[in-house]
């Protein structure tokens, strides 16, 4: 613990001496765009369009090793046809060895404030699914709420229509997607399932890779701007899971799932505060969990509060926030059947820590997460962890 203690106290006197104007785009709720959002802005006057954004770690529960990693290299393409017509991908590389697709979609606008979309998009859900660009939110880490509850980074392949009500400062999304796959044949004649009580909905999650759909799900995000420095938005999702075509008419292969969202960024002066509170309810848990051996639960909610402050001088192009949040989680909020709640998945994070932007667009991270959950005589490694993050 002494020697996480010295780390740590070397890191913030090392951030507090150095002299570091605030970032409209990042800071600003109300200007704050996110990767996807600048490659569609303009393009910068060209036709093709290529950024990139990254996280390199280190996280550290206490009194184990510690552990450095590449978490993500995201590459960005953008291609504008005409001034209707552009094209957005972002190709992911995690942990040096996987690579993913995590969003490729032709965006056409029909009037100024309306676009329609089509192919592999983030569900608009909370903050971070849409704004996860490391500059972009404190914390080495994403919140956990956005991890076990929303399952971050969630995308989908759907089509759907985006814009925005200028009279009523109301930014809108709505999409059909297909959604999660909850069960396959377990080649033995049953089925085994992808939903547990720990991760919710994560395991589920298709990424378009030979997605199966049978009922397509709805998704739809409100964003009000109507206040200065606020950002408000509330979201919901509904629909139900997909199972391949042998297994989808028997007992437990798919639930059903309904999730309401709501979200807040404010930022004045050289102050910042964010909040979120999720809820999802899922339906035919019991007869999915008695037909796949898994323990997921009915209900799963989660929430976070976080303040930060700029150290150095509002007209200081680096900026140094101090900041903590406190979040709870809990995928057994509810549970169905014989199922018994886990408190061990009642959990709760405070995380400390600082975010030193020495250039727009560069961020070093350090942070002391204590967590905990509502299981009596639980012993949950409390953890530090340090970042660097680029978004260009």
């Amino acid at each position: 613990m002494r020697k996480i203690t010295s780390i740590f106290s070397i890191l913030m006197v090392s951030f507090l001496s150095a002299q570091t104007a605030q970032d409209s785009i990042t800071f600003d709720p109300q200007k704050q765009l996110n990767a996807a959002q600048r490659l569609l802005s303009g393009n910068y006057g060209q036709a093709v369009t290529v950024g990139a954004y990254g996280e390199t770690t280190y996280n550290q529960p206490e009194g184990m090793n510690g552990e450095l990693d590449i978490q993500r290299l995201v590459l960005l393409f953008g291609y504008k046809f005409d001034d209707k017509t552009q094209f957005v991908t972002e190709l992911e590389l995690e942990h040096v060895e996987e690579i993913y697709v995590e969003q490729a979609f032709v965006n056409y606008a029909v009037a100024p404030n309306v676009s329609l979309r089509g192919g592999l998009m983030l569900v608009p859900m909370g903050i971070i699914n849409e704004f996860h660009e490391p500059t972009t939110f404190n914390g080495v880490e994403r919140p956990a709420v956005d991890a076990a509850i929303i399952p971050t980074t969630w995308r989908e392949i759907g089509v759907g229509v985006t814009g925005r009500f200028n009279d009523l400062s109301l930014g809108y999304q709505v999409y059909i997607f297909n959604g999660f796959k909850s069960t396959e044949a377990d080649g033995e004649g049953g089925i085994s399932g992808f939903l547990g009580g720990s991760n919710g909905l994560r395991g589920g999650r298709q990424k378009a890779v030979q997605s199966t759909v049978d009922s397509p799900t709805l998704s739809a995000k409100f964003d009000y701007y109507g206040l200065p420095g606020l950002r408000l938005g509330l979201a919901g999702y509904s629909g139900k899971t997909q199972a391949a075509d042998d297994i989808e008419e028997m007992s437990g292969a798919n639930i059903g799932i309904s999730m309401l969202g709501l979200d807040a960024r404010y930022a004045y002066q050289r102050f910042t505060a964010r909040g979120q509170f999720v809820y999802a309810s899922l339906s035919d848990t019991a007869a999915y969990n008695t037909a796949t051996g898994r323990d997921l639960g009915s209900a799963l909610q989660g929430w976070y509060l976080e303040g930060a402050f700029n150290l150095l001088p509002q007209n200081n192009q680096q900026r140094l926030f101090a900041f903590v949040r406190y979040e709870q989680y809990d995928t057994h909020a509810k549970t169905e059947g014989g199922l018994v709640q886990n408190d061990a998945y009642n959990r709760n994070d405070i995380t400390t820590g600082l975010s030193y932007h020495i250039a727009p667009g560069v961020v070093l991270k350090g942070d002391y997460q204590f967590r905990d959950n509502a299981l009596s005589g639980a012993d949950v490694d409390n953890r530090l962890n340090f970042g660097i993050g680029v978004w260009f």
